[in-house]
C-alpha cells in the first residue's frame, strides 16, 4: 500500500493544527507512520485518501455498533437536519431517548444529556460531590476519564496517594483532591480510605477500555459497592466505552453491582458527538434548575445526535440476538489471534465481552496498569504496521480496546487471523 496523499495531508494539517491531529492518539506516536487521513466509512471499512481500504477494528473508537453509514442512521440524521442543525431549546426527542435509556437501567430515573464522554464524566463528578458535601474522589491508575483538570493525575511517591498533575496546564490543587488506587485490589481503596474522610465518589471504568481491554473482577466491584455504602460515597461505572457495547445494559449486564451514577457516550449517539449521566432521582434532582448543582451546554441534546442516538438503540433493541452474534466473532478473533501468535513463539494475552476486545503482547495476564505496562509496545508497533499494510486497521496503541461491528462478517475475521499469522511470523 502507498500513503502518500496520508503523508501530504498531514504535512499541511500540521502547519494549521497542533501535531496535526484534533486527538492525540491519532497521531501514530506509539506505533509508528503517518496517521491515516480517511475519506469515507463503508459498513466494516474504512477508505483513506489514498484510496486504501481497511477492515476497521476501532469503529470510531466504539460508537459505530452497525458499522460505518449504517442506512437507518443515516436516514435519521437526514430527516433532523432538514428541520435544523440545533436549536438551543428542548425537543421531544431528548425525552424520548432519556425515556428508552432508563427503560433498560431499572435503578435509572432520570439522565441528562452532554456532547462528549468528558463532559458526562466531568459532571457526575460535581454532581456526586455536590449530592455529599464532599470533595476527594477515587479513581483508578490505567482508567481514562476524559481530559478535564481533575482527573489529569498520575501517582506520586506512595502506593496509594492524592494525585499529581500528569500535564501542564493542570494546577496542583486542582488535583489535590485525587486520590489514586489500583485497579482490581481492594486493599488499595480501603487505603484510600484511611487517607481520606472527605471521598465524595469512586469513578471506575468496569470494564476498561483506555489501558487496553482490561475487565474489572466481579467480587472487586462487589467489593467497592460495600465500601461505598460503608462511607456515604457514590459509585460512578464510566461506560463511556462499555455502555451498550458490552452488552444492552453495559457492564451491569455482565456485573450484579449496581452503581449510583453512570456516565454514557459514543454509542448512545449513533456516530455523532454525545454524551450522558444519569441515576436515580433523589441525586440527578440536584442538578440545576431544580437543585443547587449547576451543568448547561448550549448543544446538550442536539436534536440531530438526538435522532441519531435513536436509530441506533432502536436497532439494537430490535436485534435480540445482537450481542451474541458480536461476542461469537470477537472471541473467534482474539482466540485466532492468540494462536496466530503462539506459531511463531509469541505469547499473547486475549480478552472480548460482547463487542469489545483487547490483546496484549505480554507473558502473563494483565489485571491492572502495572501489568499492562509490562507489555512489549514495540512488538505492537510492529503488529499495527504490518496488519495495516495487510488491510486491517487496529487501534495505535497497545493501550487501547477494540470493536466488533455487526457489518462485520465470519470471513472478514477469518481473513484477520490469516493475516496475523504472517505479520506474527516476521515479527518472530
Amino acid at each position: 500500500m502507498h500513503y502518500d496523499k496520508s503523508i501530504k495531508a498531514y504535512e499541511k494539517a500540521r502547519n494549521v493544527i497542533p501535531g496535526g491531529v484534533d486527538s492525540p492518539v491519532r497521531a501514530f506516536k506509539s506505533v509508528g507512520g503517518t496517521p491515516l487521513f480517511i475519506k469515507k466509512g463503508e459498513g466494516a471499512y474504512l477508505v483513506d485518501v489514498d484510496n486504501n481500504r481497511y477492515v476497521d477494528y476501532v469503529q470510531s473508537w466504539g460508537p459505530l455498533i452497525f458499522g460505518h453509514a449504517n442506512k437507518k442512521i443515516e436516514k435519521a440524521v437526514i430527516k433532523a437536519v432538514k428541520k435544523g442543525l440545533s436549536f438551543g431549546a428542548p425537543t421531544k426527542a431528548e425525552t424520548k431517548l432519556a425515556s428508552l435509556i432508563c427503560s433498560l437501567f431499572p435503578e435509572m430515573d432520570k439522565v441528562r444529556f452532554v456532547s462528549s464522554g468528558t463532559e458526562a464524566v466531568m459532571s457526575a463528578i460535581r454532581l456526586a460531590r455536590g449530592f455529599t458535601c464532599k470533595d476527594d474522589i477515587i479513581k483508578f491508575e490505567g482508567c481514562y476519564h476524559g481530559h478535564s483538570d481533575s482527573l489529569l493525575v498520575q501517582a506520586g511517591s506512595g502506593a496509594v496517594t492524592f494525585g499529581c498533575p500528569s500535564s501542564p496546564g493542570v494546577p496542583a490543587d486542582l488535583t489535590k483532591h485525587t486520590l489514586l488506587a489500583k485497579y482490581n485490589d481492594i486493599k488499595s481503596v480501603k487505603e484510600c480510605f484511611k487517607n481520606s474522610k472527605n471521598i465524595a465518589c469512586i469513578i471506575i471504568e468496569p470494564i476498561a477500555g483506555n489501558m487496553g481491554f482490561v475487565p474489572a473482577d466481579a467480587k472487586f466491584l462487589e467489593e467497592l459497592r460495600a465500601l461505598c455504602d460503608k462511607h456515604g460515597t457514590l459509585l460512578i461505572f464510566d461506560e463511556v466505552m462499555s455502555g451498550f457495547r458490552a452488552s444492552l445494559r453495559g457492564a451491569q449486564g455482565v456485573y450484579q453491582t449496581v452503581p449510583d451514577l453512570v456516565t454514557f457516550g459514543k454509542v448512545i449517539g449513533g456516530g455523532m458527538p454525545v454524551g450522558a449521566f444519569g441515576g436515580r432521582a433523589e441525586i440527578m434532582d440536584k442538578l440545576s434548575p431544580d437543585g443547587p448543582v449547576y451543568q448547561a451546554g448550549t448543544l446538550s441534546g442536539n436534536p440531530v445526535a438526538m435522532a441519531a442516538g435513536l436509530a441506533s438503540l432502536e436497532q439494537i433493541i430490535d436485534e435480540s440476538d445482537l450481542y451474541i452474534r458480536l461476542e461469537k466473532k470477537a472471541k473467534r478473533l482474539v482466540e485466532g489471534l492468540r494462536d496466530a501468535a503462539a506459531i511463531s513463539g509469541i505469547t499473547l494475552q486475549v480478552g472480548a465481552i460482547g463487542s469489545m476486545f483487547g490483546f496484549f503482547f505480554n507473558e502473563k495476564p494483565v489485571k491492572n496498569f502495572d501489568d499492562a505496562l509490562k507489555s512489549n509496545t514495540t512488538c505492537f508497533a510492529a503488529f499495527h504496521q504490518g496488519m495495516l499494510s495487510e488491510g486491517f486497521y487496529f487501534a495505535c496503541s497497545q493501550f487501547e480496546t477494540g470493536f466488533i461491528s455487526d457489518a462485520m462478517s465470519d470471513e472478514m475475521i477469518e481473513d484477520t487471523i490469516e493475516a496475523a499469522i504472517k505479520v506474527f511470523e516476521e515479527i518472530a
